[in-house]
């Protein structure tokens, strides 16, 4: 019997509020990426939850409160208590499990880097709902939760595969590069995944490999989370 579908998707958030490098220079979630796809799984009637590597408080990224990424989506989300509140408690991944869900989808931030890809409850999260035949989508940074995920048969998810996220040209133009702990458009690569990128740095660009989806960056984060609905409609059809 074909999984019956939950209309339930897991967003994933970070718990890192600094660089490793500079512990002064803030860093966190990217809070459009998060509010972009919050807001088109919800319109399209799916239930979420927010999980993070350890549960609890998810911090903010300065630099996504101006412009242009605090649009208002990000501003609706960050004048909600209600919504706020929604990071100061996340779950962690031992308190879901990957059956309640149709898709996981990797939020960004530069803080990811450092915490999502050593997660071994996402790793197990992730692997799970793509063997049982869900979506796993990354966009912009979240594609580090991928580094380290593998199958059951111990092949990389992500090798062979077409992919984006966050380009090292991005790193070098938004200023960071020193700061980041690697270059993940290199580590993808290295694990055999297909990567591609917009032509344009920082313009919406994604890739859809069967039931994995990716976008490039803050600005492919709406596209991202649609491209993922039109495949939950189509693996539901």
């Amino acid at each position: 019997m074909a999984k019956q579908p939950t209309r339930r998707i897991l967003q994933v958030v970070t718990n890192v509020p600094a660089y490793e490098s500079d512990p002064t220079h803030p860093t966190g979630l990217w809070l459009s990426e998060l509010t972009h796809s919050y807001d088109e799984f919800e319109a399209a009637g799916y239930e979420q939850d927010i999980v993070s590597p350890l549960g609890g408080f998810s911090p903010l990224e300065p630099r996504s409160l101006k412009f242009p990424t605090y649009d208002a989506s990000a501003k609706a989300w960050h004048n909600n208590p209600e919504r706020m509140e929604l990071l100061k408690h996340t779950k962690a991944p031992s308190e879901v499990r990957a059956e309640d869900y149709d898709a996981i989808f990797f939020t960004g931030g530069h803080a990811v880097m450092y915490d999502f890809p050593g997660s071994e409850g996402l790793q197990e999260l992730t692997r799970d709902i793509f063997e049982q035949g869900g979506v796993v989508a990354a966009v912009c940074h979240g594609y580090c939760g991928l580094l380290e995920v593998e199958l059951s048969d111990g092949k990389p998810l992500v090798q062979g595969r077409d992919i984006t996220g966050f380009s090292w040209r991005e790193e070098v133009l938004a200023g960071v590069a020193k700061l980041v702990p690697y270059n993940v458009e290199q580590r993808v690569k290295d694990l055999g995944a297909n990567y591609s990128k917009a032509l344009i740095p920082f313009t919406s660009y994604t890739q859809v490999d069967g039931r994995l989806v990716t976008g490039q960056n803050p600005g492919s984060a709406k596209a991202t989370a649609k491209k993922t609905l039109e495949v939950l409609d189509h693996i539901a059809s």
